[in-house]
């Protein structure tokens, strides 16, 4: 199975918001959804890195007169872990579990967000395949559908 599959679903959990806004402003997109990663991106929808919950909470929690006012571009991870639509689950789901990440990006060939991966969507579309997989391997064994 291939990320492109879950890309529907994936697509519900995109958030992008440009690296020019304010952490204020990120902040409120965390209140819609079970959003926990926010992909930055210039003008010209391209991801420059992905901001936290963590981040903004840690950064709000200084806040000092304007510094709240800082841009999320100057808060933002750029070390991002991310997937291509032809990935399969599989070498997505590795470097979820080598990164510690619970989301991932998915991006085009030109690093534009196409979605959100997340841990529960990989595993139960892997789940249900290798319980397809069974079924039909149960079916074989039994002589089902075979005569």
């Amino acid at each position: 199975m291939i990320v492109e599959t879950l890309l529907p679903i994936a697509r519900d959990h995109l958030v992008t918001i440009s690296d020019t806004a304010r952490l204020t402003e990120a902040a409120s997109c965390f209140g819609r959804g079970d959003t926990s990663l926010i992909i930055v991106c210039d003008d010209a929808a391209i991801m420059l890195g992905v901001v936290s919950k963590t981040d903004i909470v840690s950064r709000i929690g200084r806040c000092d007169g304007g510094a709240c006012m800082t841009t999320v571009g100057s808060v933002m991870s750029q070390k991002i872990v991310c997937c291509r639509p032809g990935d399969t689950l599989q070498e997505a789901w590795s470097l979820m579990k080598e990164s510690g990440f619970f989301h991932i990006p998915i991006v085009d060939q030109n690093r534009r967000p196409m979605g959100m991966l997340n841990v529960r969507d990989a595993l139960q579309a892997m789940l249900g395949d290798v319980e397809y997989e069974e079924a039909l391997l149960r079916d074989y064994v039994m002589g089902i559908g075979y005569r």
